[in-house]
């Protein structure tokens, strides 16, 4: 990895469940159905752009649209896990969602990220017999992430368990992750981009697909507009764009791809 110039672009695909952070409850409908749609766009996008994405998936999102977990791997992607459910977790739920998503994609399943990034004991994920986690965020943001002296770079935590943080801009340690994607103006957060992946030869960023769907913008849901900003088919638009400018300095793979 030292030589390449590589890029992890990845997706959370869970079930919208983000509006209960702000009072507001989602039918179990509309939770699953909104994600399903904006799915659809990302993939529509990554396999137009012939780019391999990874996906970390939610097993209960996986066993209501296999279809999806299949086109996934028909396109060459990574299928990872992110859980059971978006808004609880158990440490057994590591070893059954491996379970599930190994059984829908016929794959094995190496990585894992945690919903919200939340800490979860490395040594279990390693022991759920994951080979990779992504859930460092090395930033400080108040009330969210307080990991200003972690690395930057892909590392082995105590356990073995490989870990490969989100990243961030070498220095300063702006966030590059998902918010700053879609509230920064694009040629900005592009310029960002590669001057990171310049530095540091690695790429990491992450969004999620109800971002994909119009539908999450609906004042209904209470969602603050910082959070709702380009969602839907401007969101495609950008996410589109991002991946024709950095494919002209880098490679995306998936984690897998890495190991």
């Amino acid at each position: 990895m030292k030589d390449k110039k590589i890029i992890l672009l990845s997706f959370d695909i869970e079930e919208f469940d983000l509006p209960e952070e702000f009072g507001c409850q989602v039918t179990e409908t509309s939770k699953f159905e909104i994600s399903r749609k904006g799915t659809e766009k990302i993939l529509e996008v990554v396999n137009r752009q012939n780019i391999k994405a990874t996906f970390f998936v939610t097993s209960n999102f996986a066993e209501k649209y296999p279809d999806l977990i299949k086109i996934m791997v028909e396109n060459g992607h990574e299928v990872a896990s992110h859980g059971v459910s978006h808004s609880s977790f158990e440490v057994e739920d590591l070893k059954k969602s491996r379970r599930i998503l190994e059984n829908l994609s016929g794959k094995k399943i190496v990585g894992f990220r945690m919903a919200r990034l939340a800490p979860v004991k490395k040594s279990d994920i390693k022991e759920a017999h994951y080979c990779y986690e992504s859930s460092l965020n090395p930033v400080f943001l108040p009330g969210r992430y307080n990991n200003f002296r972690s690395p930057l770079l892909p590392f082995d935590e105590d356990c073995g368990l490989k870990q490969y943080p989100i990243s961030a801009v070498p220095g300063i340690r702006f966030p590059l992750f998902w918010l700053s994607f879609k509230n920064l103006p694009f040629k900005f957060y592009l310029m960002l981009a590669k001057f990171t992946l310049k530095q540091t030869n690695y790429f990491n960023m992450y969004s999620h697909p109800w971002e994909y769907n119009e539908e999450s913008k609906s004042q209904k849901y209470g969602i603050p507009a910082y959070i709702t900003r380009h969602a839907g088919n401007d969101l495609a638009d950008r996410l589109e764009n991002f991946i024709i400018e950095m494919k002209k300095v880098g490679e995306f793979v998936t984690f897998c791809d890495t190991l």
